[in-house]
C-alpha cells in the first residue's frame, strides 16, 4: 500500500523546505516560554516575565499576518529576510538589555518588536499549496503540517526552558535566535518552491479579514485555541491537587499525542464529502469531546478525557485550512493562513489566563467550563459556516 506521505516528497525540493521551515517555526514555541524562564532567574519573579511574554504573544498576533500580507504582495524572498531581521535583532535586543539591567520599558519594547517573526508555518504551507493546488495529496500535506505544529510545540518549550536553566538564563532565546536566523536562510534559498507573486486587482485590496467567512473561520480557530489553553492550565492544577504534580506531563502529552495520531490517519484518508460538510462534522465532534472533560475524577480519568479531546483538533485544523485554500484569492492566500494561525494562539492566551483565574476562585475542575464555553463557540461557528459555504 502506498504511503501518502512519502508521495508528496517526489515533488522536487518538497524535502529541503519542509526541514528549513520546521527549523524556522520553532522559535515560536521557544522564546515565550524562555523569555518566561529567563526573566524569572535574572529578576527573580514572573510579573515582568509574564508581562514581556505577552507583549511578545500579543505582538506576534498583531504583525503575523501584517508580515504575510506582505509576502502575498511581494513574494516570500524579499519580505522574509527582513521580518526575520527584524524580529531577531529585537530579540537579541531583548537579550542585551536584560544581561546590561536596562530599564523594564525597553524590555517591552523589544518584545514588541520581536513579534514581527513570521509564520512560517503559513509559509510552508503556502508552498505546498503551490505543489498540489486542487489535488487530493493537499490535503494529506496540511495534515503532515499540523502534525509538525504539534511536534514544535511538543519539542520546543521544554528545549527552552532546558537550555535557560542548565546552560544559562538566555540561552532559550539564544537558541530560538539562531534557529530563526538557519531556518528563514535555508527557506529563502530554495527559490523552485517559491510560491509565485500573484497580481492584486482593485476589488482584492484591503486585509482578507474583512471577509466574513474568514471571519467564522477565525472565530472556529480561536475557539479551539481556547480549549487547548484550558487544557494546558487545568491540567497543571488538577495533577496538583491530586497530589501528583509532574503527571500533568503525562496528560499534555497524551493530549498531543491523541491529536497527532488523528492527523496523520485524517491525512492519510480521501474523503469523497464536501469540505463544508467535513468542517462541520469536526466542529461538532470538538464541541461535544469537550464535555467528558467534566467528568474526571482522577488523573487516568482527565488522561482518557484529553486523549478523545484531542482526537478531532488536528483534523478540523486541517480541514480549515484547506476551506482557506478555496475561500481567499490566490493573492491573499498567505494572509488567509496566518490568521487561523494568529486566532489559534490568540485562543490558547485567553484560555490559558481565563481558566487561570478560574482555578484560582473556583477550584482546579471548574476550568473546564470554559472549555465547554469554548467548545460551544466551535460548534456554532461550525454550523455558520456550513451555511454559507455549502
Amino acid at each position: 500500500m502506498a504511503n501518502p506521505y512519502r508521495e508528496l516528497f517526489n515533488a522536487p525540493g518538497a524535502r529541503n523546505f519542509v526541514i528549513a521551515g520546521m527549523i524556522a517555526r520553532m522559535p515560536i514555541s521557544m522564546t515565550g516560554i524562555g523569555v518566561i524562564t529567563m526573566l524569572s532567574q535574572l529578576k527573580g519573579g514572573y510579573s515582568l516575565a509574564g508581562g514581556v511574554a505577552a507583549t511578545f504573544a500579543l505582538a506576534t498576533a498583531f504583525c503575523a499576518p501584517q508580515v504575510s500580507r506582505l509576502v502575498d504582495r511581494f513574494g516570500q524572498g524579499r519580505v522574509l529576510p527582513v521580518s526575520a531581521l527584524i524580529g531577531g535583532g529585537a530579540l537579541l535586543m531583548l537579550l542585551l538589555c536584560t544581561r546590561l539591567q536596562a530599564p523594564y520599558w525597553t524590555l517591552f519594547v523589544c518584545a514588541a518588536l520581536a513579534g514581527c517573526m513570521p509564520s512560517m508555518s503559513a509559509m510552508v504551507r503556502a508552498r505546498w499549496t503551490r505543489i498540489y493546488r486542487g489535488q487530493p495529496q493537499l490535503q494529506t500535506a496540511y495534515a503532515l503540517e499540523s502534525v509538525l505544529d504539534e511536534v514544535c510545540f511538543i519539542v520546543g518549550p521544554p528545549l527552552s526552558v532546558g537550555l535557560c536553566v542548565a546552560v544559562f538564563p538566555e540561552a532559550g532565546p539564544l537558541a530560538a535566535l539562531l534557529m530563526l536566523a538557519v531556518g528563514v536562510t535555508a527557506f529563502v534559498a530554495q527559490r523552485s518552491t517559491e510560491p509565485p507573486v500573484h497580481p492584486h486587482e482593485e476589488h482584492h485590496q484591503g486585509s482578507i479579514i474583512r471577509s466574513p467567512d474568514i471571519r467564522l473561520l477565525l472565530l472556529l480557530m480561536v475557539a479551539m485555541g481556547v480549549i487547548v489553553g484550558v487544557v494546558d492550565v487545568v491540567s497543571v492544577a488538577f495533577a496538583q491537587q491530586q497530589g501528583q504534580p509532574a503527571a500533568a506531563s503525562i496528560v499534555l502529552s497524551v493530549y498531543a499525542i491523541g491529536s497527532c495520531l488523528a492527523g496523520i490517519a485524517f491525512g492519510a484518508m480521501r474523503s469523497r464529502l464536501p469540505l463544508p460538510q467535513l468542517f462541520m462534522y469536526g466542529g461538532t465532534a470538538t464541541a461535544v469531546t469537550t464535555l467528558p472533560l467534566l467528568l474526571s475524577g482522577n488523573i487516568l480519568g482527565l488522561s482518557v478525557a484529553v486523549f478523545i479531546a484531542g482526537l478531532f483538533f488536528s483534523p478540523t485544523l486541517i480541514v480549515a485550512m484547506a476551506l482557506v485554500e478555496r475561500i481567499v484569492p490566490p493573492a491573499k492566500l498567505t494572509e488567509g493562513l496566518t490568521w487561523l494561525v494568529t486566532g489559534l494562539s490568540i485562543g490558547v492566551a485567553v484560555g490559558a489566563a481565563g481558566s487561570g483565574a478560574l482555578v484560582d476562585a473556583f477550584g482546579a475542575r471548574s476550568g473546564f467550563w470554559l472549555a465547554i464555553a469554548a467548545g460551544a463557540v466551535v460548534l456554532g461557528s461550525a454550523i455558520q459556516s456550513y451555511r454559507h459555504l455549502k
